[in-house]
């Protein structure tokens, strides 16, 4: 009689099942090119009969019956199909033993990386430092407290509890996750921030700028990014008349918010960053576009010309465009437009810095223009927002919302609307819930009720859709999917504003003429860094770094993390193509184009970023546009080779595009990037310098467990 049960490693008891053995058998076999399924059948009805023998009707530890595997495998000969089987196990235990020394209780079977991020930045941690969550348990914690918002809208303790539950689900599943702040803050006792993105206004006295400078310090001890629009300071060498004095100009105040900020540590969680913006007919225009090339200099800012469409005018037909004192109103200079867009061209070409926002584009999508201009954006850019206003952002896992339909995967519709509804009220309860760092966010931010709902994992779900990034089909599918979660998103708010109230600058905005809409905005595509860790998917709407590669998070993390693609394993393992061999020389690598040994239909479905031209990259940041009521976090990453022409004609195109922002980076421009092939590392590296396997970490050394190579620290 075979096993009635098998006992799992964490002391579950389970059902025996003979499906689970013959699934685990043949994973095997076409991990070694063999696709027989005959020959599992019969391996599978061996394993089952020698259970049978040992344990007649008992339970069976799941360790024992992989044993007897193995032990089948190699008695018929079939020593690679065993040896697949063995490393496979001691990859799993290697995983195990990684979450082991990480002190957390993994309740919901996530990734290590996922882990780290969670142990590092997010679980609650007693005084004395100890973890006193588990992941489950912070994504119930987050769900219960923004679920008790609907009490103010008249619901029971059970209809809490259901809301509750609902928002618990889409989290736990990893289909849904709110901004940073809120799964840091939500549910404690701390009175702390749930927001992601706050722009704080620059007045031109000293009163002013350090009041900005003290709002900045609050927002950021919550978690938040901080924006700023300088070009209401008067220019460098302007007389002030209090003091006869000189002015400092704008370059010289950010040094002082940029140096704030690096001695707060947000929260306790990570280091502060802002977006510093200055109009391109400000009279410190080139000492700005200029102020990053050492840099050392304001380390703590992202740079962003907000540049007109008369000015972009003047660049196309070769004119020189005026520099207005923002103080008087005065022309006092004319530049050659063309020579000053070659020169934000050079300094981005330099270091990435300063990009551009298409402000006439912002302000022309601004849902509340009789209530103000929008001048500035979070640091990231993909939030426009008025002054002191914040928005509180999530981000829907694409990757999870597919179903498989015979052997293809296809777009779940009916699970993504019932994820983004249930989204749209979570965002909207974070407003009613939040803790603000001063009276004026509070009441610019309940005056609108701006959430920003967008999306991560585009590119595994292009995978899983066999879609190249860089093609028509993929900028197609990035426009229908966009609308239909724009569309679904306000339907949505407009029921919420039926229940619960428009939004109090309703009578002043694009939606006056509606029935009812509760929120000003629905959507925005944020950059998802760590939310998309914990999700296991690719970040926002960019493609695959690289199939494997670090991402250089020490500072914050305590290490870095080395990532490998795993739809692309699945895939060579679907195909019966996985060898080691092949997921060695894909290490590291910018692109696998050339890997001959990889299908040319699987190359090009697993495209990463270098191997996608600034046209695409554009294309699908503007298909989303279109459909997205803020803007779109995108970087367009460019091959080390990129000439300052190339970015001066992406720049233009991105305008020409109807795009609100534009970030460029080119490869190796700075010392330290975020995202790096960790074949480039050449120090502090996890990766073993004699047969390139991963390092274990064990009592303060790293360990290579194929070599025996040890380093300590």
């Amino acid at each position: 009689m075979e096993p009635s049960k098998v006992r799992k490693r964490d002391g579950r008891v389970v059902p025996f099942s003979k499906n689970k053995i013959i699934n685990a058998i043949y994973r095997a076999f076409l991990s070694v090119e063999k696709d027989d399924k005959e020959a599992v059948k019969k391996i599978a009805d061996r394993v089952v009969k020698e259970l049978e023998k040992k344990y007649d009707g008992e339970i069976v530890h799941v360790e024992e019956i992989q044993d007897i595997v193995e032990q089948i495998l190699i008695k018929n000969k079939l020593v690679d199909v065993a040896k697949s089987c063995i490393l496979y196990r001691q990859k799993r235990k290697e995983i195990r033993e990684a979450k082991y020394i990480l002190g957390v209780k993994d309740d919901l079977k996530l990734p290590v990386n996922s882990l780290k991020v969670l142990r590092a930045r997010y679980l609650l941690r007693n005084e004395k430092g100890e973890i006193i969550e588990t992941p489950g348990q912070l994504f119930r914690r987050v769900a219960n407290a923004v679920a008790e918002a609907d009490k103010k809208y008249g619901a029971n303790d059970e209809e809490v509890k259901r809301t509750a539950k609902k928002f618990y689900k889409i989290m736990s599943k990893l289909e849904f996750l709110p901004n940073s702040p809120t799964l840091f803050n939500a549910g404690t006792r701390k009175k702390l921030s749930l927001s992601a993105c706050f722009v704080l206004p620059v007045g031109d006295s000293m009163e002013e700028i350090f009041n900005a400078v003290k709002n900045m310090a609050i927002v950021q001890k919550s978690g938040g990014g901080t924006g700023f629009n300088f070009s209401r300071l008067r220019p460098k060498g302007d007389i002030v008349k209090s003091t006869i004095g000189q002015a400092s100009g704008p370059t010289s105040f950010m040094r002082v918010f940029d140096i704030t900020t690096e001695v707060i540590k947000q929260g306790g969680k990570r280091r502060g960053a802002n977006m510093g913006i200055l109009r391109i007919d400000h009279p410190d225009i080139l000492e700005f576009i200029s102020c990053k090339e050492s840099g050392k200099i304001l380390t703590n800012f992202n740079l962003s010309v907000a540049v007109t469409d008369k000015f972009m005018e003047a660049v196309e037909k070769n004119e020189d465009y005026a520099l207005i004192n923002p103080k008087n109103k005065e022309v006092v200079k004319r530049l050659d437009a063309r020579k000053v867009f070659s020169l934000i061209a050079t300094f981005a070409w330099k270091n990435g810095d300063p990009g551009l926002i298409f402000i006439d584009e912002i302000n022309h999508h601004n849902p509340t223009p009789d209530v103000g201009e929008i001048e500035a954006t979070n640091p990231c850019g993909e939030q426009p927002l008025l002054p002191y206003e914040s928005c509180n952002l999530g981000s829907i896992n694409l990757s999870k919302m597919v179903k498989k339909v015979e052997d293809k995967y296809e777009i779940d519709w009916k699970k993504l609307k019932e994820t983004v509804e249930t989204a749209v009220h979570f965002l909207d309860n974070v407003i009613d819930i939040n803790s603000f760092p001063i009276k004026e966010i509070e009441k610019a931010t309940k005056a609108n009720r701006k959430i920003g709902l967008g999306v991560m994992g585009f590119a595994d779900l292009l995978i899983l859709l066999e879609i190249p990034y860089n093609s028509e089909e993929a900028e197609k599918l990035a426009e229908e999917i966009m609308k239909f979660i724009i569309d679904t998103a306000r339907n949505k708010s407009k029921e919420l504003g039926k229940v619960r109230g428009n939004f109090p600058n309703f009578k002043k905005s694009i939606w006056k003429n509606e029935e009812a809409m509760r929120n000003a905005t629905v959507t925005t595509i944020a950059p998802t860094g760590t939310i998309g860790i914990i999700a296991n998917c690719s970040s926002g709407i960019e493609p695959i770094f690289a199939i494997s590669y670090m991402r250089n998070v020490a500072n914050s993390l305590g290490e870095n993390l080395i990532e490998t693609n795993q739809l692309f394993e699945n895939v060579l393992k679907e195909k019966g193509l996985y060898k080691q061999d092949i997921i060695k020389k894909v290490a590291g690598k910018a692109s696998i184009q050339d890997v001959e040994e990889i299908p040319k239909e699987i190359r090009r479905i697993f495209v990463s970023a270098h191997d996608i031209s600034p046209e695409w990259h554009l294309r699908i940041q503007a298909a989303f546009q279109r459909y997205t009521d803020n803007a779109v976090s995108k970087t367009i990453n460019l091959p080390n080779s990129a000439t300052i022409q190339d970015i001066e004609k992406i720049y233009m195109l991105a305008w020409k595009m109807k795009c609100k922002g534009i970030t460029i980076y080119r490869d190796k421009s700075r010392e330290e990037q975020v995202i790096s092939f960790y074949s480039e590392q050449k120090k502090n590296s996890d990766i073993c310098p004699n047969c390139n396997e991963k390092l274990v970490r064990e009592e303060g050394c790293k360990t290579c467990k194929s070599c025996g190579y040890s380093v300590c620290e």
